[in-house]
Order: C-alpha cells, then sequence, then structure tokens
C-alpha cells in the first residue's frame, strides 16, 4: 500500500516510459580559436521525449547554440551519434538531411533571420513553398498561423515595417507552419523588451500544448526556462539537471 492511498495495480506495473523523439550519446565538438583547441562539448548525453519541453541556461559562450545548431541538423559533431525515432541522423545524405529539417524541425533565433521586404505573409509561406505546396495552400495555412500568433492585423505588411516583438511572432509562426514535432529555439526573447517577451513566452507554451511538438529553448532568462518542464545547466560540455 502506498502511504495515502489504496495499492493500486499501477504500483505494480508503472506505465512503461515513451520511446524517446530525439537521442543524442557523446556529442563532442570542438572549435579552433586561433592557435588554441577549445572543446566546446565533451561526451554530452541528451534524451528528449515527444511533447515535453526543455530549457538550457549556462553562461554565454558555453556552447549552448552550438548544441541547438547541432540538434537541428545545422552542424555535426566531431563524434557521437544523434537519433530521431532511432534513425540516426548523421548518416543522412546531405539532401535528405535538408528535408528532414523543413519537415521535423522548427527554428526560432534571437535574431528573426526575416526578409525584410517581403510581408510576414510571404515570411511565413517560404517553409511551405519550399516543400512544394501550391501558393494558395501555402497562403492558407500562413494565414490561420499568422492568426493564431496575434497578427491578424498584420498580415499583408512588410516585416521591415513591424516592431521587433511582431517580427518575432512572424518567426514563430513561420517555424511552425508545418507542425514540425520539434521546435528549437535560440534566445528567442533575448532583443525584446518585458511585455513582448511575455507575449512570446506565453505563445510557446500555447503552441506546445496544442501542436504537442518537442520544445528546446536556449535561454538567459529564468522566467521563461521556469515554464518549461525540464532545466538544464550546460557546463564543461555536458548536461546537468537543475531541480
Amino acid at each position: 500500500m502506498v502511504e495515502g492511498r489504496p495499492f493500486l495495480e499501477e504500483d505494480r506495473h508503472p506505465p512503461k516510459r515513451r520511446p524517446d523523439l530525439i537521442t543524442a550519446r557523446g556529442l563532442c565538438k570542438r572549435f579552433r580559436n586561433g592557435g588554441t583547441e577549445v572543446d566546446v562539448l565533451q561526451g554530452l548525453d541528451l534524451d528528449l521525449q515527444s511533447g515535453e519541453t526543455l530549457a538550457i541556461i549556462g553562461a554565454s559562450g558555453i556552447g549552448k547554440s552550438t548544441l541547438l545548431h547541432i540538434l537541428g541538423t545545422l552542424d555535426r559533431p566531431d563524434s557521437g551519434s544523434l537519433r530521431f525515432n532511432q534513425d540516426s541522423l548523421l548518416d543522412y545524405p546531405e539532401e535528405q538531411l535538408a528535408k528532414f529539417r523543413n519537415e521535423c524541425i522548427g527554428f526560432v533565433f534571437q535574431f528573426h533571420h526575416l526578409l525584410p521586404e517581403f510581408s510576414a505573409l510571404e515570411n511565413t509561406m517560404l517553409p511551405a513553398l519550399i516543400q512544394g505546396w501550391s501558393k494558395p495552400r501555402a497562403a492558407k495555412a500562413a494565414s490561420e498561423i499568422l492568426v493564431r500568433v496575434g497578427l491578424r492585423d498584420r498580415i499583408a505588411y512588410r516585416v521591415g515595417k513591424l516592431s521587433g516583438g511582431e517580427q518575432q511572432r512572424v518567426a514563430l509562426a513561420r517555424a511552425l507552419l508545418l507542425k514540425p514535432p520539434v521546435l528549437l529555439a535560440d534566445e528567442p526573447t533575448g532583443n525584446l523588451d518585458r511585455a513582448n517577451s511575455e507575449q512570446v513566452h506565453r505563445l510557446l507554451i500555447e503552441l506546445n500544448k496544442e501542436i504537442g511538438m518537442t520544445l528546446v529553448v536556449v535561454t538567459h532568462n529564468l522566467d521563461l526556462a521556469a515554464r518549461m518542464s525540464r532545466r538544464a545547466t550546460l557546463a564543461d560540455g555536458r548536461l546537468a539537471p537543475v531541480p
């Protein structure tokens, strides 16, 4: 019997852990800085389940963005393994890897990387057009996600005319257009004021629940980190859980 309640059958047979969506083992990455070699990642391990949220915190220049780029297959480790649904991503040829990124990974960066002369709608449509969707289909999906992130009245605006908070919401809409199973966010509110940061934080949590994507956030913002289901610190090339 468990104290405070009767013995239940699930106590005898606890639910099995779901298979991990992403599994990283022994990730190592070294950079050369002048005549000095710097080990950024040193045998790093990470397991991520579908739908969970993780905040990665740590000092500047410690390798958080490098880790995010490797998880998103924008960069390759010097050694180690990276699996998605048990498939070895590091064995993919470049063309297959590009297709995987387009379909399965959404990216949001501190600097939004939008095309300033394009409208919010045109920027948001890009992942779907790359995948081969028709323009009407891509425009419909882009309009819907832009409305969801609160930009109904800004859909036709050139992003160069939008505020910083609005631009970051366009970047979030673009990242989530294809409903990828994974969203990687690198200091997504690093350039925003408190009010806009709070709006983006709330959207990240709400959309994680609505879409069910796995969310990994690199951040110095402790308010955002506290909203994640897991937190980890990157130090000495490895991750350590934060209670």
